[in-house]
């Protein structure tokens, strides 16, 4: 390695691996003896391998993997194949179905075969001298560095949550969670250290620690995928896919899959930061229901219903709400929900941090006392009561994780039904957990335990399926859905980062987002943007209007009220489809947005980073400039039906439109379903868990699509299939509630 290549400092001096020498070996497994140590290579599943670096006293894992390190059964698999290859050195060869890992010797490498052929090998870039510039395997005490050869024009999707190119080729990313602020940098709140490409290989690094990917980052070789793990403990998984959704599914399979969220999540959410009393949010709450707006469910955010300078202690504000109870009463009586901020820090200056301290519910300081987080140096932080020097909850401690769950319960029976699980991203590296891990190894991971807490919560102490709204996650997150984008900036620019956010979420393994409609920085957005933004999300998994100042509809005149109140009843139409679309994603962890590359990875379309499918059936393509104008590139293999006129596009087509103000750009795929339900204010007016009054057929139905009906916990009791009944028709249509009509467009 060069020494300007800064990237790879964090592991410079790490030694590469040369020659190998097998120790152990059956069926689907062997053990090699390397420098300073052993790998363990076995078939974990088929078609997935996974190399581990083998230590006597692992560090924790905290439950990333579903499967608490047991090894699922891998399929027939034969013993190592142990050679020389054509150069003299070493060769293993680990062989599952069609798919070979491949272990070579001097220098060390990995490659990954695929019918014979390779489909990820160790890099090639040299120097002049003929020399590789990165050694394919090198380690040293506190990390890894792996090296792989990017051919041009191959493409690398996933590594979490990111607002630039979904194509993350060029791109310097580090799987480090951050307070993403205006989501205009490669910092973001959802990491996850699992990569894929369309030509067919996949990797996950299960760990907690940091990671860095120079993606044929040209700073340090644009032909290299070059990979810096910061943590001692080398357990890799990798293997071959069939698809974008296959590799979604492998990936998810090894770390989870969400479970339904409950129906009335799909509604429409309305918060702002914030509202300042009881009666503020009330009056918002009615002018909604006066306005005929639907909405479903409204957030009191990080300083609407608590007291600033003592937050986080689960307690209401005595003065502004003297009586929860019958606030919460009041949101029910007009089919409200209700949704609580909450962050896992606690200010010194509550009462109850010196009770919580004493027992040792905070993170520690290297010296053993309790690690004070401040957001500024005193004495700036008098300018900012709302953000208190805290203690941060150590959720390594089973009994400050149970602590902090259960303080849930009193909320919960008080009748809120979701919490927003906000921050959660400030643990620093030097900290020292009660498990006596490192805040190097806790900080992404931190945000996976918060939310997983939070989620048994509501899986403990509620009724019906339960949720958060959570900000950050690592690996494994997706367990606990949703996950929304954080604090977009108030522009147009904002609002494209937002779209990509989700589309990038979706391609890692999370299939439910949502985004701040209107952006999330103080002041509101001119009415055009505030539209736009609004028919994109309303088209995401879930959908809320939210940020500093009013982001109700009236606020943007009467124009603006009188499109997004349609976009709003027409997201209430659409709740039975998202059900749809929210049991395959817990079926196959297929995300509900999903990005061209992903759903039709060898389409011209494939590189549109702003249009997606919304499930199976519809295309959604986004209006994120001010003149109205937008280029949809129609993917090939099948028509598409525009709904604003009901012109049938062929396949392939490249539209450049110029969209009326109350329009969003939607686009049925032939031979594709789209159950609808009726306009309603909220889901507390449904007849039922699954009413449908309309299923749209695009064409003469070919696809089949499912429907889950929910019992009274969220849990799905049966499915409704919609078939085609190979005269036109449609069968299932008897078993939904509302006598649904067929429509064929």
């Amino acid at each position: 390695m060069q020494a300007h290549h800064e990237g790879v400092a964090r592991v410079r001096g790490a030694e590469p691996l040369t020659a190998f020498e097998v120790v152990e070996s059956g069926p689907g497994r062997a053990v090699v003896r390397v420098m300073g140590g052993r790998l363990e290579l076995t078939v974990h599943r088929p078609g997935t391998f996974r190399v581990r670096w083998l230590v006597a006293d692992p560090a924790p894992t905290y439950g990333i993997l579903t499967e608490d390190g047991a090894r699922p059964d891998p399929g027939p698999v034969a013993e190592p194949d142990v050679d020389v290859d054509p150069d003299g050195a070493a060769r293993l060869r680990l062989t599952s179905g069609d798919v070979t890992l491949v272990l070579r010797g001097t220098p060390l490498r990995l490659e990954l075969e695929r019918d014979g052929r390779r489909i990820l090998g160790p890099a090639g870039d040299r120097s002049i001298d003929g020399d590789l510039r990165f050694p394919a395997v090198a380690r040293h005490d506190g990390g890894w560095l792996l090296a792989f050869e990017l051919p041009s024009g191959e493409r690398v999707h996933g590594l979490g949550e990111k607002w630039a190119a979904l194509d993350r080729r060029g791109q310097r990313v580090r799987s480090w969670n951050e307070d993403a602020t205006n989501v205009n940098s490669e910092l973001s709140y959802k990491n996850t250290p699992f990569a894929w490409s369309p030509t067919g290989w996949w990797w996950f690094l299960h760990t907690p620690a940091p990671v860095e990917h120079g993606v044929g980052y040209p700073n340090w070789s644009h032909r290299t995928l070059l990979v810096a793990l910061e943590d001692p403990e080398l357990d890799l998984f990798l293997g071959a896919h069939d698809g974008p959704t296959d590799v979604i599914g492998r990936y998810t399979d090894l770390t989870g899959r969400a479970s339904l969220p409950p129906v009335w999540s799909y509604g429409v959410w309305f918060s702002r930061a914030y509202y300042e009393t009881a009666e503020d949010a009330l009056a918002a709450a009615e002018g909604l229901r006066d306005r005929r707006i639907p909405s479903e469910v409204l957030l009191l955010d990080g300083r609407a219903w608590h007291a600033w300078t003592t937050r986080f202690d689960f307690s209401w504000d005595p003065e502004r709400y003297p009586d929860p109870a019958a606030f919460v009463g009041r949101l029910k009586d007009l089919g409200f929900r209700t949704n609580l901020w909450e962050y896992s820090y606690l200010s010194v200056r509550n009462p109850l941090f010196n009770e919580l301290e004493e027992k040792g519910y905070f993170l520690r300081n290297p010296d053993g006392s309790t690690y004070v987080h401040r957001w500024f140096p005193w004495p700036f932080e008098e300018h900012y009561p709302w953000l208190p020097p805290s203690g941060i909850i150590d959720f390594t401690n089973p009994e400050a994780y149970a602590w902090f769950r259960d303080q849930h319960r009193d909320l919960i029976d008080l009748g809120v039904a979701v919490m927003k699980t906000d921050y959660g991203e400030a643990v620093p590296t030097d900290v020292v957990a009660h498990n006596g891990d490192t805040g190097h190894r806790l900080h992404n991971v931190y945000t996976l335990l918060y939310n997983r807490c939070v989620f048994e919560a509501f899986e403990r102490h509620g009724t019906g399926a339960p949720m958060v709204w959570g900000r950050s996650g690592w690996a494994g997150v997706q367990r606990s859905p949703v996950q929304w984008g954080g604090d977009p900036q108030c522009d147009w620019e904002g609002l494209a980062a937002s779209v990509r956010g989700g589309l990038s979420w979706g391609m890692s393994g999370g299939p439910f987002y949502s985004h701040d409609i209107g952006g999330f920085a103080r002041g509101q957005v001119a009415p055009e943007l505030y539209v736009r933004w609004a028919q994109a999300g309303i088209h995401c998994s879930h959908t809320r209007f939210h940020g500093i100042g009013e982001r109700e509809p009236w606020a943007y005149g009467d124009e603006a009220e009188d499109i997004v109140r349609t976009w709003c009843e027409w997201r209430m139409r659409l709740v039975p489809y998202l059900q749809a679309c929210a049991l395959e994603a817990a079926r196959t962890g297929v995300p509900v947005m999903r990005a061209m590359a992903l759903a039709f990875p060898d389409d011209l379309a494939a590189d549109r980073d702003l249009q997606y499918l919304l499930g199976p059936s519809l295309l959604v393509a986004p209006v994120v400039r001010a003149d109205g104008r937008v280029r949809v590139v129609l993917p090939s293999g099948s028509r598409w039906c525009e709904l604003a006129t009901g012109t049938w596009h062929e396949g392939g087509t490249v539209l450049d439109l110029e969209v009326p103000l109350d329009t969003i750009p939607l686009f049925g795929r032939e031979g594709h379903l789209l159950p609808l339900g009726p306009v309603v204010q909220h889901t507390g007016e449904l007849d039922g868990p699954l009413v449908v009054d309309e299923v749209v057929a695009f064409g003469a139905p070919t696809v089949p699509l499912d429907l889950p009906v929910v019992d009274a916990d969220g849990r799905v009791d049966a499915t409704v299939t919609l078939a085609p009944d190979g005269a036109g028709g449609l069968t299932g249509l008897g078993a939904l509630t509302g006598a649904p009509t067929l429509t064929v467009r």
